[in-house]
């Protein structure tokens, strides 16, 4: 269950709330999302949670987000930023105020100077100061609370009192247009992500009624009118329209519909007047789906965001230890060196070290290249999958579904030793008539198109071999229909057809009476996908197949893969891409697997980074895999490569920016040359520039020009 971690404005509070709640028993997976202010939980262990948040951070209340009322906690968001905006303005007026006056106090009416100076510091940092004693009581000292505390009360006590309140002043300044800019973030990546059901149009038979989506069951009838969102899965009754897929897939290419179809949660029905018999609940629709993958996407963190997390802890300690030594070492050592000069130089250096920008902007800039991926239909469960697709170098497709439609028809009958071509439909048709393969549905289909009526009766000792074919008596004969496997199995010579289809080959009573090919149409964008993945580096690609080898070579060349293996079963999918991974002198490969399938799952699984293609296909496929692309489109793949390359970018601009800047005026600092105002500025300048950056990953920038 998703919860809101109201008050929430500090990713060093989240790592500590995050800290603290793993070391329950049955928490220590969990995840804080300091972008999204949210922590998913079993309920279970609610109170639990709401006992640490007391002790470990009292202004952060654990909300429930099915009774958070978002109107409500805009108005409190709201209210909270006139607050600050008064502290901030009040502080400027006495700091103005005791600037102004103070060549007439300093000395005579110094007590007034200081009273002055000082409501202006607690006006401004009251909040700061609270935050640092009440970490410093808790044995949590080394946070930014502490390096401002220590960097403006060290001011005050050498009587730089307008450089102590403007410190504190600009570091609230900052911290404002900070939370601003964060929470713009947030806002976008909400909106983009609110495709939530407000109300579901159900049918009675009283009339339509407006309800929650939530008490809505499978097999009621709803109504969803011209311009609005379908709210549940299911398949339309009556009324035909045209649905704006957008909020799903990323492509605004309208899609029709008409009874019989299925609809998705999360479309919009731009024309017609609906009725749709619900298939699914709420929980289990698609919206939801989408909304639990964004939403959890940040309990996978990347290695980089551990890494700065990590180095963030250690930083801390390091600066303010190396700011004591400054002060304290140089006046002993060197001649004519001041205490104060040498203290100034150390609360400089402990102003410029806070390390908010890249705490702050690197999770926000992971967050906003899922938000940002999920805009163009592809879903990314967590910030170390992008990661890992920044460095793939292979790509391995399965065929079928994939880079092909799936949609399989008779393109060719041809029959041998006496058969005619009507004989071998009826035969394998008839042997087919149980299996739910696409290739039976075809043959199926092309019989039942020369007009004859099958007799479901007349088949018996039906089996169904996996990877093979089938084998069923119809009427009298023993019929054998399937690959060329299956031929060499049962002993039988067959002929091998030029084509680049499926063959299916028929046997009856054990002799070869002919074969059928079943043409599988390749996908528009399947050689441009291709293309695309090596225009951006992609030095390998592969297809698996369980066609025959003559049809898998031809279509390979058409798609134009690099490499294919053919006459794979589903266990041989994973053996193959094993192979791939090692690679080259034993170089290991990063792999991309691309499926759609049931079967495709466990190399889903297997590979660096799991693909499902077609949205909503398979839902085994999905669990398993990293990616899901909920349009049936391969040249989505290059997409998601380059939407993970944009924000791992994003994210290494932010890493460079923070800390080239604030080494350049830690050494100024330590040099003497740079004062407490401009380490102030240099602090909450880079903090803004690392988030307002991070904000980027949300935008459709990240398209090759």
């Amino acid at each position: 269950m998703a919860y809101r971690l109201e008050g929430l404005d500090c990713p060093n509070c989240a790592a500590k709330i995050e800290k603290e709640l793993r070391k329950i028993e049955g928490l220590s997976e969990v995840c804080v999302n300091f972008s999204t202010k949210s922590v998913a939980l079993d309920p279970r262990y609610e109170q639990a949670a709401k006992e640490i948040l007391r002790r470990v951070e009292p202004n952060v209340e654990l909300i429930a987000e099915s009774s958070a009322d978002k109107k409500e906690e805009s108005e409190a968001m709201t209210g909270e930023q006139k607050k600050r905006l008064l502290y901030i303005f009040s502080s400027a007026v006495f700091l103005i105020s005791g600037i102004i006056a103070s060549p007439r106090l300093h000395g005579r009416f110094e007590f007034i100077e200081y009273a002055i100076f000082l409501a202006a510091y607690f006006i401004a940092g009251w909040e700061v100061l609270y935050a640092a004693l009440r970490n410093i009581s808790r044995g949590q000292v080394f946070d930014e609370n502490f390096l401002m505390t220590a960097a403006t009360v060290g001011a005050l006590a050498i009587h730089q009192l307008p450089e102590a309140v403007g410190v504190m002043l600009f570091y609230s300044v900052g911290e404002y247009f900070q939370a601003q800019a964060v929470n713009r973030s947030r806002r976008s990546i909400e909106a983009l992500m609110d495709i939530r059901p407000d109300y579901v149009n159900l049918k009675l038979d009283s009339g339509i009624e407006k309800v929650p989506p939530q008490l809505v069951r499978v097999g009621q009838v709803i109504v969803v009118r011209p311009g609005e969102k379908v709210p549940l899965d299911g398949q339309v009754i009556s009324g035909s329209s045209f649905m704006d897929t957008s909020a799903l897939t990323g492509e605004s290419v309208p899609r029709k519909v008409e009874p019989g179809d299925t609809v998705l949660s999360g479309m919009v029905n731009t024309e017609g007047f609906l009725e749709v018999r619900v298939e699914r609940t709420f929980g289990e629709s698609s919206v939801s789906k989408i909304l639990d993958l964004v939403q959890n996407a940040a309990a996978r963190k990347g290695r980089t965001e551990q890494f700065i997390t990590k180095f963030a802890h250690y930083y801390t300690p390091v600066v303010v230890f190396t700011a004591a030594a400054i002060a304290t070492i140089p006046p002993l050592v060197i001649p004519g060196a001041t205490f104060s000069e040498w203290l100034y130089r150390a609360l400089t250096i402990l102003v410029i070290s806070c390390p908010c920008a890249l705490v702050v902007s690197i999770p926000l800039g992971y967050f906003g290249g899922i938000g940002g991926a999920s805009r163009r239909g592809i879903l990314v469960k967590g910030a170390n999958f992008l990661e890992v697709l920044t460095h793939v170098d292979a790509v391995v497709f399965d065929k079928t579904g994939t880079l092909t439609k799936g949609v399989f028809k008779v393109s060719q009958v041809q029959a041998k030793n006496g058969y005619s071509r009507e004989d071998i439909l009826k035969f394998a048709a008839q042997a087919e008539i149980h299996s739910s393969h696409p290739i039976a549905t075809s043959i199926r289909e092309a019989y039942e198109a020369t007009g004859a009526a099958f007799a479901a009766t007349s088949v018996e000792d039906y089996q169904e071999i996996a990877g093979h074919g089938v084998k069923a008596r119809v009427d009298v004969n023993t019929v054998i229909a399937g690959n060329e496997r299956l031929m060499e199995k049962e002993g039988i010579t067959y002929d091998v057809p030029q084509t680049s289809g499926t063959v299916v080959h028929v046997a009856v009573e054990g002799k070869y009476a002919g074969y059928i090919v079943i043409s599988d149409e390749i996908k528009p964008d399947a050689r441009a996908a291709i293309k695309h993945l090596k225009a951006l580096g992609v030095k390998h690609t592969v297809m698996l197949t369980g066609d025959d080898e003559k049809a898998a070579e031809l279509a390979a060349k058409e798609i134009g893969v690099d490499e294919y293996f053919a006459n794979l079963l589903p266990q041989d999918k994973v053996a193959k891409l094993e192979h791939i991974q090692v690679g080259e002198g034993g170089r290991r490969r990063r792999v991309a697997f691309v499926g759609d399938g049931i079967n495709d799952a466990p190399v889903i699984t297997r590979a660096d980074v799991g693909m499902a293609m077609g949205g909503l296909g398979s839902d085994a496929a999905i669990e398993a895999a990293d990616v899901v692309i909920m349009e049936d489109a391969p040249s989505k793949v290059a997409d998601a490569i380059k939407i993970a390359r944009h924000t791992r970018k994003i994210v290494i601009e932010n890493i460079v920016l923070a800390l080239s800047v604030k080494g350049i005026f830690l050494a100024m600092g330590a040099a003497g040359i740079a004062t407490m105002w401009e380490a102030v500025f240099a602090d909450v300048g880079v903090a803004l520039l690392a988030v307002l950056n991070s904000t980027r990953a949300l935008a459709a920038g990240w398209r090759e020009k």
